[in-house]
């Protein structure tokens, strides 16, 4: 994560202003995007995890980029989850309309990977 901002309603965040705050909102921008082979077409629907509390992309996907709706949370993570226990690589192909394999092989160098297991 990179920062923390606070949006008053109606303030806009993302290409295109494409997300537009119905309420003071704060969001959080995460250092990852479409360069980092997280597709665009999966934002809209995509949460992030913050421990149990999914928190949804704000706005577009950008390249090196991404919004994050965190005001239910009350604070500012030290992480966001995209991929992990809450949320499985079939769940975000769906929301991008491809499949998991597309997803694994389109991330980037910039991720820290974990092989658990096998």
């Amino acid at each position: 994560m990179i920062q923390c901002r606070d949006l008053a309603a109606g303030e806009t965040v993302g290409y295109g202003n494409s997300f537009t705050a119905s309420r003071d909102t704060r969001i959080a921008t995460i250092s990852s995007g479409y360069a980092d082979g997280i597709i665009r077409a999966m934002g809209p629907k995509t949460m992030l995890w913050a421990e149990d509390t999914p928190c949804p992309v704000a706005g577009r996907i950008s390249m090196d980029l991404i919004g994050v709706d965190i005001t239910d949370l009350g604070y500012d993570p030290k992480t966001l989850e995209l991929l992990g226990r809450h949320q499985c690589i079939d769940t975000l192909a769906d929301n991008a309309g491809t499949i998991g394999y597309e997803i694994l092989t389109s991330l980037g160098a910039r991720y820290m990977r974990r092989y658990l297991g096998g």
